[in-house]
Formats: C-alpha cells, sequence, structure tokens
C-alpha cells in the first residue's frame, strides 16, 4: 500500500468526521509486565536536559512531552496510531454525535492545495455552489498557501449563523470567485436513497452512532417501494464506529459472525450478529472501491462470507484494525491501534482489504448501472 493511498485514507477520514472514531470499547489499556522497562532511560535523559542544556529559559517542559510523546508514537511504525493535539482531538470527537457547526464541505488537500472533495447535499455549502475538486485559494482573505488542512478546517468552521468568505477556483474557470458562506449546524446523514425504478440504491457514507437509525428507517421506505433488490454502495466510505456496523449488518444478515478481534494478547473474541425481528432478505449487490475502509470492509467481508451479497469493484483498502482515542490531561489525545480484524472466514483485512467477487473498472453512475444490470438479469 503507496504512502500516498495512506494518507489520502487518513483525508477521507477526517473529512467524514469519524477520524476518531471508537472501535470495539473493549478496555484494552492494559498494564502488561515490563512494560515500563526503558523509563528509566527516558527519565534520566529528560532530567540530563533539564540539569545541562545551556539554553535553559527557552526549555518548556509541555512542548517536550509532546515531542517525547509523538517520538514514542513514531517507532511504533503504525499508519493509524498517533499523537493528536487538543484543537484536533475536539474537532474528531465533535462529530460522533452526527451534527457539526460549519458550511457542511469534505476538503483535502490535493497536490498541496485545498480542495472541496464533495459538499454536503443541502448544506450552506452545497447551496452556495461550491462543487468538487473546487479550490480554495483564501480563507476570510488570508491565503490557503503553506496551511494545514487541520488549520484550515478549524477557520473554516465556527458557531452557526456566522459567515466566513472563501476565495473559490472553481474548475475549469479562468478567474477565481469570492462566496460568503453562512454557517449552520451541519446534520451528517450517513445513508441516503434513491429508487431506480424497482431497484434501491442505498449509499451508507460512514458509520455514526446514527447510522443504524437511519438505516432502519430507509429499509422501511425500500419496502413501502416494493423494491426487488438493493444496490449498497460503499465505495469511498472510510468506516467509522465498529458497535455501528455490528447493528448495520444485523439488518442483513439473521445470524452469525460479523468478524473476529484480535486483541493485543493474541486473543480472539467473536463479534456476532445481534438478532433483530426484521432482517432484509432482497438481492444484493455491494460496490467498493480502493477507498472503502474499515468498517466498510468488515460489512462488505462479513455480507461475502456469508453469500448474502456480490461484492463488485476494486480491491479495498485494507485498513483492517481497531482505533482507540486515549484523551491525556491537557485534552490532546493518542489514537492508538489495539487490535486486528479478521473476516467471519479468518481472512485478514489489515494490508489485504477485500477482494471483490466480480472486478469492476466501472466508476460513478455508470457502476451504478452495472448493478441494476445485474441484478435485471438475475445472477
Amino acid at each position: 500500500m503507496s504512502n500516498t493511498m495512506k494518507y489520502i485514507l487518513i483525508i477521507l477520514t477526517f473529512v467524514a468526521i469519524i477520524a476518531l472514531a471508537f472501535g470495539t470499547g473493549y478496555n484494552l489499556g492494559r498494564d502488561p509486565a515490563g512494560s515500563r522497562d526503558g523509563m528509566e532511560l527516558v527519565e534520566e535523559a529528560w532530567d540530563i536536559i533539564f540539569r545541562d542544556y545551556v539554553g535553559q529559559e527557552q526549555l518548556e517542559p509541555h512542548e517536550l512531552s509532546k515531542g517525547a510523546i509523538e517520538g514514542m508514537i513514531e517507532a511504533l511504525d503504525d499508519p493509524y496510531s498517533s499523537y493528536i493535539d487538543a484543537e484536533t482531538y475536539e474537532i474528531g470527537m465533535s462529530g460522533l454525535e452526527g451534527e457539526i457547526e460549519g458550511i457542511g464541505a469534505q476538503v483535502g488537500m490535493r497536490e498541496e492545495k485545498l480542495t472541496i472533495i464533495s459538499p454536503i447535499p443541502e448544506s450552506p455549502a452545497d447551496r452556495a455552489g461550491l462543487k468538487p475538486e473546487d479550490v480554495v485559494l483564501e480563507i476570510g482573505g488570508e491565503s490557503t498557501t503553506g496551511m494545514s488542512m487541520i488549520e484550515a478546517v478549524l477557520k473554516i468552521r465556527g458557531p452557526k449563523g456566522t459567515t466566513v468568505t472563501l476565495l473559490i477556483q472553481h474548475k475549469d474557470e479562468a478567474e477565481p470567485v469570492e462566496i460568503s458562506i453562512t454557517r449552520a449546524t451541519i446534520e451528517l446523514v450517513s445513508v441516503v436513497m434513491e429508487m431506480k425504478e424497482d431497484i434501491a440504491r442505498l449509499r451508507i457514507t460512514h458509520f455514526s452512532k446514527r447510522t443504524a437509525a437511519e438505516l432502519e428507517t430507509t429499509l422501511q421506505e425500500i419496502e413501502q417501494a416494493d423494491a426487488r433488490a438493493i444496490i449498497l454502495d460503499l465505495r469511498g466510505n472510510p468506516g467509522g464506529i465498529l458497535e455501528t456496523v455490528i447493528q448495520v449488518a444485523s439488518q442483513f444478515l439473521k445470524e452469525g459472525v460479523v468478524l473476529k478481534v484480535v486483541d493485543n494478547q493474541g486473543e480472539q473474541t467473536v463479534l456476532e450478529v445481534k438478532p433483530k425481528a426484521v432482517v432484509n432478505e432482497l438481492p444484493m449487490v455491494v460496490l467498493v472501491n480502493e477507498f472503502s475502509a474499515s468498517g466498510s470492509e468488515v460489512l462488505a467481508g462479513a455480507l461475502q462470507d456469508h453469500g448474502r451479497a456480490t461484492i463488485a469493484g476494486s480491491q479495498t483498502f485494507g485498513k483492517g484494525s481497531v482505533n482507540i482515542p486515549r484523551e491525556l490531561q491537557d485534552g490532546s489525545g493518542i489514537y492508538i491501534t489495539t487490535a486486528r480484524w479478521l473476516t467471519p472466514d479468518g481472512r485478514r483485512i489489515e494490508g489485504e482489504g477485500i477482494e471483490p467477487d466480480i472486478q469492476l473498472e466501472l466508476e460513478g453512475e455508470e457502476a451504478i448501472q452495472w448493478a441494476i444490470d445485474y441484478l435485471e438479469s438475475g445472477q
């Protein structure tokens, strides 16, 4: 897996407002024997710095502590474990309830430019005319050149009712335009459905605390519409809360294992379907791509192993781990990998991904049309 793809996944995870999504909720913070070996060396170095360093007036214990933590995390050589400053930690946690205050646009860095990935439908950003691939040149008159994505998000977000002015370079237009957008409370809807004649296209964008309830309501609408099949679109879904993934899988599977979790002691825990009174059994195609990651891979893998759906698209990302945020006393936190995931049949997701039953090179609406044709053919 390339570093570029890992970076893009991190961006997608952040802009979906689930970068700090809880994993299984297990308490894996045990203190195994020997875990403090080496701490004496760290303490010795700390004492030497504060005793001997020439620039004593420049020493800031808090900054040195942050540096030490970042060094330890870096030494893990794990792309999904990281140190998070207090502002970033607060941003990540704020979206778990399913709403934020801002303009309602997902952003990322492309070629070192702050770029709109997607405006949330019916959000202030959408109504103001922001489009995918628009480049944000200025925020409130300040150039975004050299600005980190975290800094940009902090500047764009703000209390509802306030206004932010953006200088936008639309794709294929010569001159940038200045757009003023009034911030609002943005509901992060994670389940979107539309009927394609008698086939329901069901898109899950991420897994938040509200996704299972949203899905249950949507499946009732699908039943009322007399749909005869479902296209479950997980393309670009970067994951989210694992407990939610279990609840979602339980609306398509009557019984059985959803996934297996191998913890930091090598112990395996089996997570099973939570039986429900009503389970959807319509024929289903699941669309995935290289940016389907984490929880979306868990769901696709479970549906595939149980023979519940045909998986179509490209190999998924291969992010199969439990990552839990641990808040530190100053409001910052450590986002730490605590376990690995296996599909019900024992397939490893981390570094492998989910291989589709049918490989597709089609994208966008062309893939949707393929799925419609496939379902109509009765295969």
